[in-house]
């Protein structure tokens, strides 16, 4: 008689072993666009005929199609190209900075097919506004989203530290939110059933900028990402930093200058954010304290260009402490690359001579034969990108779970 108890444990390894699988293929396709059955069998490992089967089971859940390559050139008969259904399976991402508030649908596949953005204002602790019009956006796209089509999943990217799991803003010093409810807020104002992840904007940006940016392959990457402060996504090993508490990388408030820095938002002195941040910038170039935001920014980096000698002094100034403050994470986490994005991608094209000049002064050599200093490649979309990363997360891990089936399309009925 055979043991029923190592049937079904076998049973379910197998169904483990094939979830997996089929997870794997379909973030292949839905980070490269478009790959071949041939290459998916040499990536993974996997037979053709293994790889046949599994590319079936995602056709008929919708999640891609196949299709015969264009002008290959090659003898032979050729291999089938898999793509994502990016018109079909979306997601909802949202994006909210301390200026902007941001709403998209984005195709599987990094697509983004729709999208809707409006000024946040800066007036104190703004939920209830800033969920009202999330929420908002978010059922119109949803509502205008063709026939047949199926949301596979809500993500958010938030200016501050972000609870692992429920979506809970414990502290966005910008706005003065302290433990504000925003995922599960938001995900009852849509309406749609599904849950709303939420991650901390400067850790969705490196996970961005690594799968789709400015830092593709690379596994040891610092995003830094400037609002109106600082904040930092660390990926070690080809893995997030988050520490214990889901709250790690908090870089604009690694102290820089203790002893005559500015007073920083947090409570501190000298903070990075405080040294380098928008505020700075500004004030240093001389600009009246009604003047802020990216567009203020971006003015005084225009200013530098043309000669103006108070934007090249601010820049110059800016540039030393930020320099500091990357030397010193240089020669903590020896990254591959260094990524600048948001407002901070501006402030480094304006400064990058005096970056440089702090990294090697102040970094170990060994440490700095090999890191690369970049500007983000997704410029303004690199959180909301990462949001939509984060939402497409529960489809990847398991594709025909995670989408319900879908409606025929009228063609199909």
């Amino acid at each position: 008689m055979p043991d029923t108890r190592t049937t079904a444990e076998s049973g379910r390894l197998q169904e483990e072993i094939r979830r997996r699988n089929l997870g794997t293929l379909l973030r292949h396709v839905h980070l490269d666009g478009a790959v071949s059955r041939a290459e998916l069998a040499e990536r993974t490992g996997l037979n053709r005929s293994t790889i046949m089967g599994l590319t079936a089971e995602l056709v008929a859940a919708g999640l891609v199609r196949e299709e015969l390559p264009v002008g290959t050139g090659k003898a032979g008969r050729p291999s089938l190209v898999v793509r994502p259904e990016s018109d079909r399976v979306y997601v909802l991402a949202f994006d909210v900075a301390v200026d902007r508030l941001v709403a998209a649908r984005v195709g599987l596949g990094g697509v983004v097919l729709d999208r809707v953005e409006t000024v946040r204002q800066r007036a104190g602790a703004d939920l209830d506004s800033v969920v009202r019009v999330l929420a908002g956006f978010g059922r119109r796209l949803h509502a205008t989203a063709p026939p047949g089509t199926v949301c596979a999943g809500i993500g958010a990217s938030y200016c501050g530290m972000i609870r692992p799991g429920d979506g809970m803003v414990r502290y966005g010093p910008d706005m003065g939110w302290v433990d504000q409810a925003f995922g599960a807020e938001l995900g009852r104002r849509l309406g749609l059933g599904l849950p709303v992840a939420v991650g901390n904007e400067a850790h969705l940006g490196a996970r961005a900028e690594q799968l789709r940016g400015a830092g593709i392959g690379a596994r040891n990457l610092i995003y830094l990402h400037g609002d109106s402060g600082v904040g930092g996504g660390i990926i070690v090993g080809g893995a997030l930093l988050d520490g214990e508490a889901g709250y790690a990388c908090e870089v604009g408030h690694m102290v820089v200058n203790p002893y005559n820095g500015r007073p920083c938002m947090c409570g501190s002195r000298g903070c990075l954010e405080a040294e380098v941040g928008e505020r700075a910038l500004l004030e240093a170039a001389g600009r009246p304290a009604d003047m802020f935001g990216w567009d203020a920014v971006r003015s005084v980096v225009d200013a530098a260009d043309r000669g103006e000698e108070a934007a090249r002094d601010a820049l110059r100034h800016v540039g030393d402490w930020l320099g500091i403050g990357v030397a010193n994470l240089i020669n903590l986490f020896n990254p591959g690359v260094v990524i600048f994005g948001g407002m901070l991608r501006e402030v480094y094209l304006g400064s990058a001579a005096h970056v440089r000049v702090r990294i090697a002064d102040h970094v170990l050599a060994v440490s700095r034969e090999r890191v690369k200093l970049r500007i983000s490649a997704l410029a303004d979309d690199t959180t909301l990108i990462g949001a939509a990363e984060l939402a497409f997360a529960g489809l990847l891990r398991n594709p025909l779970e995670a989408v319900p089936e879908r409606e025929p399309l009228a063609a199909e009925r």
